[in-house]
């Protein structure tokens, strides 16, 4: 049997369970989830091996109008998907009250196969199913719809073969044991990041970016597997930002450590040692060569 490759992008507004869909499809944890809007910043793959196939993931950033230089960095992560997509999911929030115009300007006038997913059905009545159903038909005519709660994995089974269906026949893009286009130490920088997002609040996740300075195996001294020692700097943009990221006598950054680690030797499968630092550099996000160095050149 020929073998079948290509790129499925991901796109929606931001909360919409774009992260969560992905991880869902992929099998394993790879994208930020948290309640909060506009966690996913960079375009993340997740890749799907099988004998016969191969999926290429894209988690993108949640589409907004951008308002300052890293919001424009994670938009043309977007472009960057649709430009090589075989196939779009569009994923939609069964709440939303139809003004996804910023996400419809991307992608009504591409000539890519779009499944539309409404997603979060969970707490939905079936009117309400029936109604956006009509609706998304009615505005993009796509190739399939879905009513899905990506959180409870509901209605997402046969959402890989019709993916297949419309893959075309290509050699494998990635090595058949990749799981992501990303390094270990991205996904340890993303598990802190998701921390912070999880334990402050306002604008304090919005304003720090996590770099890992560090990150080596040693032999544990009494022969006995290895470690990981990580060190990270976790950069915001105003002292009075890192005071409360430190917290009374370092109380919280403690905390978010604590969290961070434990989840990092799950990914990692091995013990880790963690070190977080707070620096401040005023207005990185605004900043062109501060962006770059963190990864957010397209």
């Amino acid at each position: 049997m020929a073998h079948k490759a290509g790129f499925v992008s991901i796109i929606g507004k931001p909360n919409v369970g774009k992260s969560t869909l992905m991880n869902v499809l992929v099998g394993e944890r790879l994208s930020i989830i948290t309640p909060k809007a506009q966690t996913t910043r960079h375009r993340i793959l997740g890749i799907v091996n099988e004998e016969e196939y191969q999926i290429v993931f894209s988690d993108t950033p949640g589409i907004i109008k951008p308002k300052y230089s890293l919001q424009e960095s994670m938009m043309s992560f977007v472009n960057g998907s649709l430009t090589d997509a075989d196939v779009l999911l569009f994923v939609t929030d069964i709440n939303e009250t139809h003004d996804e115009d910023d996400v419809l300007d991307k992608i009504l006038n591409r000539d890519i196969p779009t499944i539309v997913l409404i997603n979060k059905i969970d707490k939905a009545s079936q009117d309400q199913v029936d109604e956006k159903i009509a609706y998304w038909q009615e505005k993009l005519n796509p190739v399939s719809i879905y009513a899905i709660s990506a959180l409870h994995k509901h209605n997402v089974d046969g959402l890989l073969d019709r993916i297949l269906e419309m893959l075309p026949e290509h050699p494998p893009y990635y090595d058949k044991e990749d799981l992501t286009d990303r390094s270990e130490r991205f996904f340890v920088s993303e598990i802190v990041r998701e921390k912070i997002f999880l334990n402050y609040q306002k604008e304090i996740p919005y304003s720090t970016e996590v770099i890992v300075k560090s990150f080596k195996h040693e032999e544990l001294k009494n022969g006995k597997g290895e470690m990981v020692r990580i060190s990270a700097e976790i950069v915001v943009e105003r002292d009075s930002q890192k005071n409360i990221l430190i917290g009374t006598g370092g109380s919280m950054l403690k905390k978010v450590g604590t969290e961070a680690r434990i989840e990092i030797e799950k990914f990692l499968d091995s013990k880790v040692f963690l070190e977080l630092f707070v620096k401040v550099i005023p207005d990185w996000r605004s900043k062109k060569n501060y962006l770059k160095s963190f990864g957010y050149d397209n």
